[in-house]
């Protein structure tokens, strides 16, 4: 799906006659998968999290992404949540279902053809966690396929 988008994107590029360089459009293409994740994440959050009492704190907010919203999205829930306690936090799917089926035939290049699968679901969990008050970064990151890491950082308002 997100190949198949870029290619789109890339192809529409280049019938607009004018000349953009590959990075640039593969730059927006992944921006534009993202922020169809982040249009997402809010959706979900409006309507599964309205008969839920309010998250007193974003401990309470990630551990309702980590449990009750990956499962509504990928049938599962997260394998693991580190935290800081300081507004970092790390989510851990070492069955990331959009890699389940995924493999290469060398290794070298797994992360760099698997990472525009990371793009929507970080607009997910960035745009739930914006519908839910908390303004954040989210990074993904590939060490072994069919894993998937997502680094959270949270952002505090200005005062």
């Amino acid at each position: 799906m997100a190949d198949r988008l870029v290619h789109e994107l890339l192809v529409s590029g280049e019938e607009s006659g004018r000349p953009v360089e590959e990075k640039g459009r593969r730059e927006a293409a992944f921006r534009r998968l993202e922020m169809l994740g982040y249009r997402v994440g809010q959706g979900l959050v409006e309507r599964f999290s309205r008969d839920r009492p309010r998250f007193t704190d974003t401990l309470d907010v990630i551990k309702f992404l980590c449990k009750d919203m990956w499962t509504l999205v990928f049938r599962k829930q997260i394998d693991n949540l580190k935290t800081n306690h300081r507004g970092v936090y790390v989510l851990t799917d070492n069955g990331f279902r959009p890699f389940a089926r995924m493999s290469m035939a060398s290794p070298s290049n797994t992360a760099t053809r698997a990472q525009p699968f990371l793009w929507f679901p970080c607009g997910v969990i960035r745009g739930a966690l914006a519908s839910m008050s908390i303004n954040a970064t989210v990074q993904a990151e590939i060490l072994d396929l069919p894993a998937a890491i997502f680094h959270i950082k949270t952002i505090a308002p200005k005062a």
